[in-house]
């Protein structure tokens, strides 16, 4: 790892921290009083996200969620509302099969099923076999998001960049097996211990490093 960047990143935190604790304190309060409607928006969230910027995708969330056809949409109809989302067609199936996956007697049941678990690594592995479209970046981003996953690494394209700029890992990798994934979330929490940076806390700040701003 390289000192001086190591050095920098913490100073960067100092200034940071309070945002972050706010913002996952947001998180939190999803899974501590929110609906399965709203657990659900999050997990649709994480399929529109590969390769696809947030700041898109969360906007389509929004309107899904408005006209209720991520509640009650066909694949055609959600598609329409996934403007400048790409692989929109796949992803649009990806929310409906979800859908299914969490209904329980014509109601979303995702509480009731995450609940189950004993620690979000199992949750997470559940949903990386279990729901189309997740694969462990995005597993993890949706617990993360409804406050379940502050300890897993949510390694899209900035945190990796980051990693590699900190000297964390050698390189940028093309393509992440699950080898290669829980690798560098190890490396990742070593970083975090290093730096005394809570994991919750290290992601959001290699995001807002990376993209300015504190967002999903």
């Amino acid at each position: 790892m390289k000192t001086d960047d190591i050095d920098e990143l913490i100073c960067f935190y100092r200034g940071q921290k309070e945002k972050i604790e706010a913002r996952l304190a947001d998180f939190r309060r999803i899974w501590d009083t929110g609906s399965d409607r709203d657990l659900f928006a999050e997990l649709a969230f994480c399929i529109l996200t590969p390769q696809s910027r947030a700041r898109i995708c969360w906007p389509a969330i929004e309107r899904l969620r408005g006209c209720d056809l991520l509640f009650a949409g066909c694949p055609e109809e959600i598609l329409d509302e996934l403007l400048n989302v790409r692989f929109r067609e796949r992803k649009a199936s990806y929310i409906v099969a979800a859908r299914n996956q969490f209904t329980r007697d014509g109601c979303l049941k995702i509480k009731s099923v995450l609940g189950g678990f004993s620690d979000p690594r199992a949750a997470r592995e559940w949903l990386v076999d279990n729901v189309k479209g997740l694969g462990y970046k995005e597993a993890g981003h949706f617990l993360r998001n409804i406050g379940l996953g502050e300890e897993l690494a949510i390694l899209d394209r900035h945190i990796l960049k980051n990693l590699f700029l900190l000297g964390v890992i050698d390189e940028i990798p093309t393509t992440l097996t699950k080898k290669k994934y829980l690798e560098i979330e190890r490396r990742m929490i070593e970083l975090s211990q290093k730096t005394g940076i809570p994991m919750g806390h290290l992601d959001l700040l290699l995001w807002s490093k990376e993209t300015g701003e504190i967002f999903k």
